[in-house]
């Protein structure tokens, strides 16, 4: 069973493009929405990823927190785009930017279309307890906020939010 152990940030200007080593564009979609997972009637989202030119399909499940089950297996494009097209809810495209920073790697995730203007900071650990250092471009904590999450952005995305939760409000 493979365990992802996950921290979210906001992301605060721009230093971080400099230090990005490698920039992968993404398109996404969720073959299930939040409502089914809200509701109890599915327990882990079921994502369609193609990432440059390769693809995946991925099931992650569904606890607020850093720390989900999640299974990520590689796909051939063509049967990802077929699948595409059944996803549910918006399409989520980002780009996104590797990072390198004391020791760890940072996915930096630039949204576009309906989530432009969202960018996104994770760092994947080994346990729950471990140590890292925060870049200055990382701002505040979002890995207990669902309206972060891929999926929310799939069902609600950003370009719907108000002022309020776009400046952090619950």
């Amino acid at each position: 069973m493979g365990i992802e152990i996950e921290r979210k940030f906001l992301v605060i200007g721009e230093s971080w493009r400099d230090a990005a080593h490698k920039v992968v564009p993404m398109a996404q979609g969720y073959l299930n929405d939040l409502a089914a997972m809200d509701t109890g009637a599915m327990k882990a989202s079921v994502r369609v990823r193609i990432a440059g030119d390769e693809a995946f399909l991925n099931l992650k499940s569904r606890e607020l927190g850093h720390t989900r089950q999640e299974f990520d297996y590689p796909i051939p494009v063509e049967d990802a785009r077929g699948l595409l097209a059944l996803s549910v809810g918006g399409m989520v495209d980002k780009r996104r930017h590797y990072v390198q920073y004391e020791g760890h790697l940072w996915e930096v995730d630039e949204f576009l279309g309906d989530n432009a203007g969202l960018v996104v900071a994770e760092i994947e650990l080994a346990s729950a307890d471990a140590e890292f250092a925060k870049p200055e471009w990382a701002g505040a904590e979002v890995t207990d906020s669902v309206r972060y999450y891929n999926l929310a952005l799939a069902t609600r995305p950003y370009a719907q939010w108000t002022p309020a939760e776009r400046d952090g409000a619950p």
